[in-house]
């Protein structure tokens, strides 16, 4: 399986990411280039899949609905794209062309997904873990910190997203045993703050970030240790 697989994953990569100019990709957002250019895209990616599978010419009929289905769902995906979707439908346009591809393979060499390491239990008990980590979280942090009124320099939300990035790094961390890239993590943001703390010479600002620090890193590790402990007995 993956002798077939891995060089159809590598080619559709390497055509989407690599081997696609940004030329190529503003000239696709124009409805009147849009024909020609998708066409060139999906064009270095037969060549590509073609080389990637030494052209054995036994896959024909793969790479021929890999090329088609990646047309198509460029399309749509183009036709439907506005500034509000666009980073859904890039998920969503990567999604569905993986899919395609591992349909392809299960076509050509079936593979047996064994359903008893997954449970609804388990499953469940990752996706509340990962809303702990994220959303919960973030609202339990502001509560607590709602006594430190610092005026709100950042209406677009970045510093929840990067708590959110952070807790679910540190869940990662945790869960591959690897705590040294905790403090790794701690000691990068230390270093990228110490600038604006040290500008804005405000003791309620160094307050507010080292307490949410704490904070954040301590319910991401007890929520790992808790995913964890629960998992074992599933």
């Amino acid at each position: 399986m993956l002798t077939l697989l891995i060089p159809l994953l590598f080619a559709h990569f390497a055509g989407d990411f690599l081997l696609q100019p940004d030329k190529w990709v503003k000239a696709k957002s124009v409805a009147k280039h849009r024909p020609k250019f998708l066409l060139y895209h999906v064009g270095v990616h037969a060549l590509v899949l073609l080389i990637a599978l030494q052209f054995q010419l036994q896959y024909w009929l793969g790479m021929l609905t890999i090329v088609i289905t990646h047309f198509i769902i460029d399309w749509i995906k183009l036709k439907c794209q506005n500034k509000k979707n666009e980073i859904i439908l890039f998920f969503a346009d990567q999604l569905s062309h993986l899919v395609v591809i591992a349909t392809v393979v299960y076509c050509y060499e079936p593979f047996v997904f064994d359903t008893k390491i997954l449970s609804i239990s388990k499953i469940l008990l990752f996706i509340m873990a990962l809303v702990l980590q994220t959303q919960v979280t973030a609202i339990i942090i502001k509560v607590l910190l709602s006594k430190w009124k610092m005026k709100d320099e950042n209406p677009n939300q970045a510093g929840k997203y990067i708590g959110m990035l952070e807790r679910l790094f540190i869940f990662s961390f945790v869960l591959m045993n690897y705590w040294e890239g905790i403090g790794f993590l701690l000691g990068a943001k230390s270093i990228f703050r110490f600038g604006d703390l040290n500008n804005a010479k405000d003791r309620n600002l160094t307050e507010y970030v080292l307490i949410g620090t704490l904070i954040s890193f301590g319910l991401a590790m007890l929520i790992a240790r808790g995913y964890q402990y629960i998992n074992l007995y599933l």
